[in-house]
C-alpha cells in the first residue's frame, strides 16, 4: 500500500504515536471510571432466596437481561435493611440490590405475575419489571482493556528505544548503528565554495576526495590510501563544515554520527554500534564515515573518574581501535574526524594506520576572514561603501562561527531601527554586543562613579597608545554592557611569536585602569577585578611557561600533554615561593610603569577623561588628536605600508620597460650578481 499524497503532492505524513496520546488515554480511562461506575451495592443470593425476598414485598424493581440469563431486583429501604445491607460503604442514597440467575428465562414473566397477585392480596405494592438487552462490550473493555493499554505502552516503547524505525528485531536492535547516510539520492548542498579560507585544510581534504574519485592513480604506484584524517581546531573553526564540503563533493556515501551516539546506558551497546557501523561502511564502500566530537569515545584509557572500573567507553574505543585497524588499506573507507581536544585522545588512535593525517584547522588570518565576511554577506543587504577589510581587522580571534554570528546580528540590528541596508554601524553595534554583552542604559549609575569610571578607562587608553606594543585602540566607552561598566576595544595584532617586552606592555595596560583610580582620584576601588585576573594569569605564565623570569629562566613547568601531575607539583616548595614572588615582581614593575607614564601624560589623560563623560564612546580619532600619532606603527600598517610600495615599484617597472625592447633593455632590474 502506498502512502496517499497530501494537498500539496508531497507525501501524507503519518500519525505519530506520542506521550500526549498517552496520556490523553490514560485520562479518558479515569473519566470512565468515575462516570460509569456502578454506584449500588449488590449482593448475589441465589434463587430461592431472591423468591422470598420478591415475594415479601423487599422489591421495588426487577432488571431482567434474558441473554445472560440474569434478574437483578432493586431492594427498597425495609428490604435492605432484612437483607442486612447497610449505608457505610456507598452512601444512603445508593441502590441496594439482589443478583441471581434465573432457571428458566422463558417462565420468568409468570413468576414475577404470580408475586405481584401474591403483594396485592397482602395489600403491598406491586414490582416494576424492566426487561434490558445485554451487551458484552463492556465487560470485555474492562476485562481486557488495561492488557490493551500495557501492549500499547511496551510497543510505544520499543519504537522509541529503537529511534522510532519500528524494524525487525525490537528492542534488540539499539546495538544498531545511528548514523546519517548521505549518498547521491540525499546528498548535502554545502561544497568547498561555501567553505571560506581554510585554505591549506582544503587542500588536503581535497586530496582525500581525489582519492576516493581516482584510487588507481595512486595504487598503481604502490601508494596505500590513508584511512584516516583527524580535524583538529578551536571551536567554531569550520571542522565540522568542512566535513559536509566532503559529502557535498565526493559523490560518494557519507556517513555522519556524533562520539556520544556510541554511549549507552546498556553495557556493550558502544562497541555493537561500532561493529554495525563499520559493517555499513564496507558493505557501501568507497565512502567516508565522519565521526564528529571523538573525543567522547576516544579519551586516553586510563583516565577515566571510576578509579579502574570497567568503562564503557574503553570498550567502545578498543573495538574502534580493532575496526579501523582490521578492514584492508585500499578498500575505500575512509574515516574523518573532529575534535577540539586532541590532547585528550588515546595515543594508539593517533597512530600511523588510523589517523594517518592530523589537519590543523586554526582560527582565521586576516584574509580568511575577508573570505568568511564574503560568504556570510551574500544574503545580507549592505550598503555599497561598506568596507569589508576594516570589518575582517575589527574582528581579529574571531572563528568562522563568530563572523556569522556578527553578520547576523548586524542584520538585526538593522531591521529593528527600521533601515533599508546593513551599514558599518550596525556591524560595530554587533561586535560590541557579541564581545561585550546587552547595552544596559538603564542601569543607574551616580556622577561620582561614571567620573571614576571615565578616569579608569583613559587610564586604559593612554597607556594602550603610549606603549611600544600596545595594541591599536578602536574605541572607548563607559556605556555599561554585560557585567562592564566600560571597556576599550582594541584590534589586537596577529602574532606568532610574541615578544617579553609585548607581554609587559599587555600586563602594563590591563593594570592602566588601577594605577589611573590611584594617581588621579586618591582610591582604588571594584571594578579592576577583571583587569587584575588577567594580569596574574599573564604573569604566572611568563614565569611557569615562557621562562621569562631572571630568577627561574628557560624553565616551564606546564604539561602540554593534558595528562597534568596528578596530587603532586614538578617543583619544590621553594621553588614555589619563588615563582609566587616573581609573579608579585612581574606585577609590581609594570604597575609602577604605568603609574609612570600617567604621571608623565596626566593633562593629556583628563582631557580623554573629561572627553569621556561628555560623549560616553570616544574612537581612534578622538585619542590621535589628544595624544598625537602613535611612535610606534602596528605590524599591520607596516605591512601595508610594504605591499605599497612594492605594488608602485612594480607599476614604476612596467611602465619603463618597452614591448618591442630586448632582455636588456634599462628598465629590466639587472641581473643577480653573486659579489652584491
Amino acid at each position: 500500500m502506498g502512502i496517499l499524497p497530501n494537498k500539496n503532492g508531497g507525501p501524507r505524513k503519518r500519525p505519530v504515536l506520542g506521550m500526549y496520546w498517552m496520556y490523553i488515554l490514560i485520562v479518558a480511562c479515569l473519566f470512565g471510571l468515575y462516570y460509569f461506575q456502578d454506584s449500588s451495592q449488590t449482593k448475589s443470593v441465589d434463587w430461592t432466596e431472591f423468591e422470598a425476598a420478591a415475594k415479601d414485598g423487599e422489591m421495588s424493581k426487577i432488571e431482567v437481561v434474558p441473554e445472560s440469563g440474569i434478574a437483578i431486583g432493586v431492594l427498597t429501604k425495609e428490604g435492605a435493611k432484612k437483607q442486612k445491607m447497610h449505608d457505610d460503604i456507598q452512601g444512603p442514597d445508593s441502590e441496594k440490590r439482589l443478583k441471581t440467575t434465573i432457571p428458566s428465562t422463558n417462565k420468568i414473566q409468570d413468576k414475577i405475575d404470580a408475586w405481584n397477585e401474591h403483594l396485592v392480596s397482602e395489600g403491598k405494592p406491586e414490582i416494576a419489571v424492566k426487561y434490558e438487552k445485554g451487551s458484552d462490550l463492556m465487560k470485555v473493555f474492562w476485562y481486557f482493556g488495561p492488557f490493551v493499554l500495557i501492549a500499547i505502552f511496551i510497543i510505544y516503547m520499543q519504537r522509541r528505544m529503537t529511534g522510532g524505525s519500528g524494524g525487525g528485531g525490537g528492542i534488540f536492535n539499539v546495538g544498531k548503528s545511528k548514523a546519517r547516510i548521505f549518498d547521491k539520492d540525499n546528498s548535502t548542498d554545502v561544497t568547498f565554495k561555501d567553505v571560506a579560507g581554510l585554505a591549506e585544510a582544503k587542500v588536503e581534504i581535497e586530496e582525500i576526495v581525489e582519492f576516493l574519485k581516482n584510487p588507481q592513480r595512486y595504487t598503481e604506484l604502490g601508494a596505500k590510501i590513508p584511512k584516516g584524517a583527524l580535524l583538529v581546531g578551536p571551536p567554531g573553526t569550520g571542522k565540522t563544515l568542512l566535513a559536509k564540503a566532503v559529502a557535498g563533493e565526493a559523490g560518494v556515501p557519507f556517513l555522519s554520527l556524533s562520539g556520544s551516539d556510541f554511549v549507552e546506558m546498556f553495557v556493550g551497546v558502544g562497541a555493537a554500534r561500532v561493529r554495525d557501523l563499520f559493517k555499513q561502511a564496507k558493505d557501501k564502500a568507497p565512502c567516508i564515515v565522519f565521526i564528529d566530537e571523538i573525543d567522547a569515545v576516544g579519551r586516553a584509557r586510563g583516565k577515566n573518574p571510576n578509579m579502574g572500573s570497567n568503562d564503557e567507553r574503553e570498550n567502545t574505543l578498543n573495538q574502534m581501535l580493532t575496526e579501523m585497524d582490521g578492514f584492508g588499506s585500499n578498500n575505500g573507507v575512509i574515516v574523518l574526524a573532529a575534535t577540539n581536544r586532541a590532547d585528550m585522545l588515546d595515543k594508539a588512535l593517533l597512530r600511523p594506520g588510523r589517523f594517518d593525517r592530523q589537519i590543523y584547522v586554526d582560527l582565521p588570518e586576516l584574509s580568511d576572514r575577508v573570505e568568511i565576511f564574503n560568504v556570510h554577506l551574500r544574503r545580507i543587504k549592505t550598503n555599497s561603501h561598506l568596507d569589508v577589510e576594516q570589518l575582517a581587522r575589527q574582528t581579529q580571534g574571531f572563528s568562522g562561527a563568530d563572523i556569522a554570528n556578527v553578520c547576523n546580528e548586524a542584520a538585526l540590528i538593522a531591521a529593528r531601527n527600521n533601515k533599508q541596508a546593513v551599514d558599518w554601524d550596525d556591524f560595530m553595534a554587533a561586535i560590541d554586543r557579541i564581545v561585550g554583552g546587552l547595552e544596559k542604559r538603564s542601569r543607574v549609575i551616580t556622577d561620582e562613579e561614571k567620573f571614576a569610571i571615565a578616569t579608569h578607562e583613559a587610564g586604559h587608553a593612554t597607556i594602550s597608545w603610549m606603549t611600544e606594543f600596545g595594541n591599536p585602540l578602536v574605541k572607548v566607552t563607559i556605556v555599561p554592557r554585560g557585567r562592564a561598566l566600560g571597556a576599550a576595544w582594541y584590534a589586537p595584532e596577529a602574532r606568532q611569536i610574541i615578544p617579553t617586552q609585548a607581554l609587559k606592555d599587555t600586563m602594563c595596560g590591563m593594570l592602566a585602569g588601577r594605577a589611573a583610580e590611584e594617581v588621579f582620584l586618591g582610591q582604588i576601588g571594584t571594578g579592576a577585578s577583571d583587569d587584575l585576573e588577567k594580569t596574574t594569569k599573564l604573569a604566572r605564565a611568563m614565569v611557569m611557561m615562557y621562562g621569562m623570569s631572571d630568577k627561574l629562566p628557560n624553565i616551564n613547568y606546564n604539561d602540554s600533554t593534558g595528562q597534568d601531575y596528578g596530587f603532586t607539583k614538578p617543583y619544590s616548595e621553594e621553588t614555589a615561593k619563588l615563582i609566587d614572588d616573581e609573579v608579585v615582581r612581574l606585577i609590581n614593575e609594570q604597575y609602577e610603569r604605568a603609574k609612570s607614564i600617567l604621571r608623565q601624560y596626566a593633562a593629556q589623560h583628563n582631557q580623554i577623561r573629561d572627553l569621556l563623560v561628555k560623549k560616553e564612546v570616544i574612537y581612534n580619532d578622538d585619542v590621535k588628536a589628544i595624544l598625537g600619532p602613535r611612535q610606534w606603527k602596528s605590524r599591520t600598517d607596516e605591512i601595508i605600508e610594504i605591499n605599497k610600495k612594492e605594488e608602485e615599484s612594480r607599476k614604476g617597472i612596467e611602465l619603463k620597460k618597452d614591448p618591442d625592447s630586448d632582455s636588456n633593455d634599462p628598465g629590466t632590474p639587472p641581473p643577480f650578481n653573486p659579489k652584491d
